[in-house]
């Protein structure tokens, strides 16, 4: 099947190429081109198979997010040329992901169950179940580690350890308080709950810009609305929109990302279903109907776009 698995484009007055998991990275001296790929990564592991139209559907996702918001915190973004490419501001990353939290869920309901009644500092009040909603949504930072995995960090510790300066962390709490709840109200007119997400932030000539993708199903967790409080109520699991179904699968055919396990492969069938899930995703998420590019020309239509562009 057709995908866009990497790419290897030598664009004009590039400085640099990172490929990351699941995205390809091209520096300019004060500009990035991030293609979105169809890799897909589950449990710190890129899989084999990449699945087709899941890059464009992320990328698309993300755009949409980062202009619904852009009255609220500047962007990064500057244009999408392509279905799969963003070209944007060229940012000095913060070394922390700001993970916000409104309902006791995943890390947390992990971190709860076991006994722990703080997670990066912030109180969690007794009697929750999973689930749950929070008293109010709680941000849970994470470091962004260059080896090996992010890990939680309280925001005294963060500050003490220089991490980030304090005026810049309360800008980043500040906006980070106010994309959830942007978040939060363009998800309930889908017909969803926004659980949690996180947001990237990097600085420019002085300026803090959002970076990264946001709202994306890759980055956030979503309930369904409809039935959420009879699901709670009977302590049934609940309806998700996120790519969970994915480590579902990996789970029931043995794969955890532990070692000495291997990476179960794919059949077509199954690849063809995940990018079915993932337009479903991507129609829920904007209300708008996806049109699937051609792979056959797909190379080729990049590499004109972007340049087309670039000398903008």
């Amino acid at each position: 099947m057709d995908a866009l698995k990497e790419t290897h484009f030598q664009f004009p007055g590039q400085t640099g190429f990172y490929r990351g998991k699941v995205r390809d990275v091209y520096h300019f001296p004060r500009h990035l081109v991030v293609i979105a790929s169809d890799r897909i990564s589950a449990f710190d592991v890129v899989l084999p198979r990449a699945i087709p139209y899941k890059g464009q559907v992320l990328n698309q996702i993300a755009a949409q997010a980062l202009r619904d918001t852009a009255d609220l915190v500047p962007n990064w973004l500057e244009a999408s040329p392509h279905p799969s490419v963003s070209i944007g501001k060229k940012c000095e990353p913060f070394k922390v992901e700001m993970v916000i939290r409104g309902y006791l869920a995943g890390h947390a309901w992990r971190t709860y169950r076991a006994g722990g009644r703080t997670l990066c500092g912030e109180p969690l009040p007794e009697g929750l179940r999973e689930n749950d909603p929070l008293p109010h949504p709680i941000i849970t930072p994470t470091t962004k580690a260059s080896q090996g995995h992010d890990e939680d960090i309280s925001e005294a510790d963060l500050l003490a350890q220089g991490i980030v300066d304090p005026t810049d962390y309360a800008l980043l709490k500040k906006y980070t308080f106010q994309l959830f709840e942007r978040g939060s109200q363009l998800a309930a007119q889908r017909g969803l709950i926004l659980v949690d997400t996180k947001y990237e932030f990097g600085k420019l000539d002085g300026q803090v810009y959002l970076i990264d993708e946001i709202h994306t199903p890759d980055s956030s967790r979503y309930f369904y609305a409809d039935g959420y409080a009879e699901r709670q109520d009977r302590g049934e699991v609940q309806r998700q929109l996120s790519k969970e179904f994915v480590r579902e699968w990996l789970i029931a055919n043995g794969f955890q990302g532990h070692a000495g396990q291997s990476v179960p492969l794919m059949s077509d069938l199954k690849v063809a279903e995940i990018t079915d899930r993932y337009v479903e995703l991507y129609e829920r998420l904007t209300g708008n109907q996806f049109f699937r590019g051609d792979y056959a020309t797909i190379l080729t239509d990049i590499e004109q776009q972007v340049r087309t562009y670039l000398p903008k």
